[in-house]
């Protein structure tokens, strides 16, 4: 239910159980989902390309393990580890604080529920929050995932490190944020649609069996209002991460001549849209959605049976 502290928590004390929690919570998913997350970023990275490369999700994974193997499968595994981390631990803790600064602004007092618009907005706010943490780290691993299917056989590719350094040396520090526009608006909308869609259901799933206390969520009720939520998370505003993946691949996969300006959000959704439509822009939607109900499942399993095991 509601991430809300109990009454007498010290901040600091609530703020390091949801970072800690939320950074668990994150690595452990992680680490199930990344070649489905690799996956979806290389069909999107292909919707500007004369010839897909992959025919569908089956046939990427499949090429992908015969060509790269297993290691193929985790290419640019550290920088999703350093995001979920970074990205859980700031959006459970933004979230718990937006629901105490809208509970002041509302004079709502903690025996009283916030309303699902409500967590809605502090979803909202806390995605839009952890969108600027995000950016950089989606950048490194996008462009690794993409790295191989341009490199000549055997060549030894850049690891983390490397590519951080080069998105430096060729675009400065604003180049960190390329695409940020589009994960700020997935982000956002994504936060809204995932928080309020899992303390939705989580609701509806106590007051089955007349309960109404957060800690009597059972393990399996926090996974099924997980899994419902990592589907509204990715439905939400899937085409934006289409943009954002394209945009972020672009100088691996179809780099511009010198002196060309660089892509935009607006330009490239114009040029999915006109290459590919509607399809192009949900181009690996479904096998993220695929992934992200027992991604999501797992995510809040473990963060909310470790905030009521340490409940006290």
């Amino acid at each position: 239910m509601e991430a809300a502290p109990d009454i007498g928590d010290p901040m600091s004390v609530r703020a390091l159980k949801d970072i800690t929690f939320g950074s668990i919570a994150g690595i452990t998913s992680k680490f199930f989902e990344h070649p489905f997350d690799l996956t979806k970023v290389r069909l999107q990275s292909q919707v500007l390309d004369e010839t897909a490369r992959f025919s569908g999700p089956i046939d990427c994974l499949r090429q992908t393990f015969k060509n790269e193997g297993i290691r193929g499968l985790y290419r640019g595994l550290p920088a999703p580890i350093v995001g979920a981390m970074a990205e859980n631990a700031s959006l459970f803790w933004a979230y718990t604080e937006l629901q105490n600064l809208i509970r002041r602004m509302s004079e709502t007092p903690e025996s009283q529920r916030l309303s699902l618009a409500q967590l809605a907005l502090a979803g909202s706010g806390a995605g839009s929050i952890t969108s600027f943490v995000l950016t950089p780290i989606e950048l490194v691993k996008c462009k690794m995932q993409v790295q191989m299917l341009m490199a000549p056989s055997g060549a030894t590719l850049p690891g983390p490190l490397a590519v951080l350094s080069s998105v430096l040396r060729e675009g400065g520090l604003r180049g960190l944020w390329l695409g940020h526009t589009g994960t700020f608006i997935r982000e956002t909308g994504g936060g809204a649609a995932w928080f309020a869609s899992k303390e939705g259901v989580a609701r509806l799933l106590l007051q089955r069996r007349h309960a109404s206390d957060k800690h009597e969520l059972h393990g399996w009720e926090s996974a099924v209002s997980g899994a419902c939520a990592g589907v509204a998370y990715n439905v939400a505003l899937f085409p934006a991460d289409s943009v954002k993946s394209t945009m972020q691949t672009e100088q691996e996969l179809r780099p511009r001549a010198l002196g060309e300006p660089g892509p935009t959000f607006v330009g490239t959704l114009r040029a999915m849209w006109r290459a590919q439509g509607l399809k192009g822009l949900y181009a690996g939607c479904g096998i993220t959605v695929a992934r992200a109900i027992p991604s999501s499942a797992l995510i809040f399993f473990i963060y909310d049976g470790l905030s009521k095991r340490f409940s006290s």
